[in-house]
């Protein structure tokens, strides 16, 4: 863990040689994010806490000499454009990382996100082992969902590498930046970066029926072409990995088909219900046993019930179904919370204020188990 007090000397480098020296020291000091705004100091994230990281005063022209070096004219134009720009970039000392410019205020700031070089299993993660299932299926849509930094990501990436591992498959990503390189293994892999080799999502997605994928995984589900897209993938037999920007597993189920225009939405509702194979719900939550953080999780499986309940627009009754099926590998936050703070990993305090029923939540701490 990172000291408080010492602080990087980069008041006398130039920029560019600045920036590479945070860089090379973010993974070093198990610190996730670097955060760079001119008129302050460079902060980083460890352990979830932000704090200062060095001794520079960051200018305007500063940043502006990071973006005129690192970006190139597509990725110059979104800035421009849409007032944010993202990339990949891996550092002279071969660390990955995902960069992201925007404006502040009229001003550029940058966070720069580590990509473990590594690929993590599940145990290490502390994610559960049934998941694995997901990597071994041979078709359907898989979702994972939480807020911006609870891990979807590294678990879209743990499972696309057990497959690499594992299974001779093509796996076609489409992402934007591309975050985790895979080197083919056993399978196949093709990664395509928007800005560099396609213009969007939702055209990559379509133009992967003719490139020949047994999987592929769509960075995030960011409007209803690239919906349509992945349904259309799946049902063809395509094994289709995405992220989505919901709190829980049955919310990322209504996003998806709230995502349709309305005389849409009872079609893309048995068409989601017929491919839905699992939803993946996580947050990341300070750990009381040691520093670090660990990820609470909820799953929801495609099981011809809850296919059922979704096709019939019924998932208020979903949840039920959820906290029922653990013989079918599903689970609710509270049974993830509940685990974590008998198991003592997280305190009572950190995981009862998240909870969506507390008396439950007091049951299983009693008894252990599910309701």
């Amino acid at each position: 863990m990172p000291s408080e007090t010492a602080l990087f000397p980069t008041a006398n480098l130039p920029p560019l040689e600045a920036f590479r020296l945070l860089l090379e020291q973010l993974p070093v000091n198990a610190a996730s994010d670097l955060h760079l705004a001119s008129g302050r100091a460079a902060h980083w994230r460890a352990h979830g806490e932000l704090r200062p990281c060095d001794d520079r005063d960051w200018r305007g022209e500063d940043m502006a000499a990071l973006a005129a070096h690192l970006l190139d004219d597509i990725r110059q134009r979104a800035l421009d454009a849409g007032g944010s720009a993202d990339l990949g970039y891996t550092s002279p000392g071969g660390f990955r990382f995902r960069l992201n410019f925007f404006k502040s205020l009229g001003a550029l700031a940058l966070v720069a996100r580590h990509l473990p070089e590594r690929f993590a299993s599940l145990a290490e993660l502390m994610l559960p082992e049934g998941l694995k299932e997901l990597a071994y299926l041979p078709n359907g849509l898989v979702l994972v969902t939480g807020v911006t930094g609870s891990g979807k990501s590294t678990t879209l990436a743990t499972l696309i590498h057990e497959i690499n591992a594992h299974l001779a498959r093509h796996i076609l990503t489409i992402e934007d930046p591309v975050e985790f390189v895979h080197r083919p293994l056993k399978s196949l892999v093709s990664h395509r970066e928007l800005g560099t080799d396609t213009p969007d999502f939702a055209l990559a997605v379509r133009a992967a029926m003719r490139e020949d994928p047994d999987v592929i995984l769509v960075g995030e589900m960011r409007d209803t072409e690239t919906m349509r897209a992945a349904l259309t993938a799946a049902e063809t037999g395509h094994l289709v990995f995405s992220t989505l920007h919901t709190g829980d597993a049955v919310g990322a189920a209504e996003r998806f088909i709230g995502g349709f225009p309305g005389e849409e939405q009872e079609l893309a509702r048995h068409r989601f219900s017929l491919v839905m194979k699992a939803v993946v719900a996580q947050q990341l939550l300070p750990r009381a046993d040691r520093p670090g953080r660990v990820p609470a999780v909820e799953i929801l499986r495609g099981t011809p019930a809850v296919m059922n309940l979704i096709a019939s627009g019924r998932t208020s009754q979903v949840y039920s179904a959820m906290e029922s099926g653990a013989s079918l590998g599903m689970q609710t936050y509270d049974q993830s919370l509940a685990q974590l703070a008998r198991d003592k990993v997280v305190s009572v305090d950190v995981a009862k204020p998240l909870v969506r029923n507390p008396d439950g939540f007091d049951w299983l701490m009693k008894h252990g188990g599910r309701e």
